[in-house]
């Protein structure tokens, strides 16, 4: 194993914050996969299934049973991390800004349009080659205005050339589930299998630009751009892995969640050796679209109806708010059949509080998609 230290732009004279890469396998590699923990810093289940994931990959190493090169990131965040606010850890937003570590990431297709042309041909491979290179190019012209946007773009940096990224996080309290898009699910598929997904939410472009959607999405948008003229591969599978919530920090859990990765890379071929068998899937795919979000008509004592993981039906009881000074109580329904994925951990809410998603089967729901 390679370990390599990224300087961030330093935030404040005195200060200076790395982000940690491990480089495991061959050096000289046509394969690659991207592995980061805790991109939202508080989101520490991520970081133990790190942790136990460098354990195997380490094992593996020594083998010689790495089949590509696997580059782990176990902190994906250092900033985030190192926020707290009268003892309470906050690393979802940048503190200063309020602006979400997991949004708008860069996107630089204009150049890597204007950096691929005369060089595609009509060969795929080719075509894939060149388009990596001159996605790194474009992300080493970026010259970052503060410590968020120099994250964001080494972690990019990092995973540009991946042929498959995990984005490893936990929700408030949630099943395990994961999000992906339509065109990476028949890859992905054999992860959520093996990693128990009670849940998985389909979209191409929910319009956040997170870290895995603004990777996936440059394939496609360069396939709308160029397909007519030259063949342009979907060059990466990309998954955001939701290890359930936040209070969710096991050590049994976490290794199960290692062992299935781990699994699932043996079975995409990125790790030598025979394939477990594939256990069922607990849940379809179904599109982000579809989930449907509630939000708190009032504020008040929050009671949840429902255990987390159950199957929904359209006009089940599934949330009550408690005015704690006239005792009256509003109940939520579901309009929407599906399973309950993830729910608030707080139990006091204000008008407009999220309260808990829902999978469903038809969409309806457009323009952003996910949460800020």
């Amino acid at each position: 194993m390679k370990r390599l230290t990224h300087s961030l732009l330093t935030a404040t004279p005195g200060t200076r914050r790395d982000v940690v890469s491990e480089h495991y396998g061959p050096a000289q590699y046509t394969r690659k996969v991207y592995i980061q923990a805790c991109l939202h810093a508080d989101e520490t289940p991520a970081m133990l299934v790190a942790s136990e994931l460098r354990q195997r990959l380490l094992a593996l190493e020594a083998a010689g049973r790495l089949a590509a090169q696997v580059v782990l990131v176990p902190v994906a965040n250092p900033a985030g991390l190192a926020q707290f606010v009268m003892g309470a850890p906050s690393g979802r937003f940048e503190l200063g800004s309020g602006r979400n570590y997991n949004r708008d990431f860069p996107f630089p297709l204009e150049a890597i349009v204007q950096r691929v042309e005369g060089q595609l041909t009509d060969d795929p491979a080719h075509n894939l080659k060149v388009v990596r290179v001159a996605w790194q190019q474009s992300l080493e012209a970026i010259t970052p205005r503060d410590e968020m946007a120099s994250l964001q773009r080494q972690l990019m940096l990092l995973a540009c050339d991946a042929e498959l990224v995990l984005d490893l996080h936990c929700s408030r309290e949630a099943v395990m589930h994961l999000y992906t898009s339509e065109w990476s699910w028949a890859q992905v598929e054999p992860l959520a299998r093996y990693i128990g997904s009670q849940a998985t939410l389909l979209s191409v472009d929910s319009q956040a630009l997170s870290f895995d959607e603004a990777l996936s999405l440059i394939w496609w948008r360069l396939r709308e751009r160029l397909q007519g003229q030259y063949p342009i591969p979907l060059g990466n599978a990309c998954v955001t892995v939701e290890h359930r919530g936040q209070r969710d920090v096991d050590a049994d859990l976490a290794c199960q969640d290692a062992d299935a990765i781990i699994a699932a890379l043996v079975h995409a071929g990125f790790i030598s050796g025979e394939p477990e068998a594939l256990p069922e899937l607990l849940w379809p795919a179904t599109p982000l679209a579809g989930s449907e979000q509630f939000i708190a008509p009032m504020g008040g004592v929050l009671v949840h109806r429902v255990a987390l993981g159950a199957q929904v039906s359209p006009g089940q009881a599934m949330f009550d708010l408690v005015d704690p000074l006239s005792g009256e109580v509003t109940t939520v329904h579901s309009a929407t059949a599906g399973v309950l994925y993830m729910r608030r951990d707080v139990r006091f809410v204000r008008p407009g509080d999220p309260l808990g998603r829902v999978t469903g089967h038809v969409p309806v729901r457009t323009g952003k998609l996910l949460s800020a």
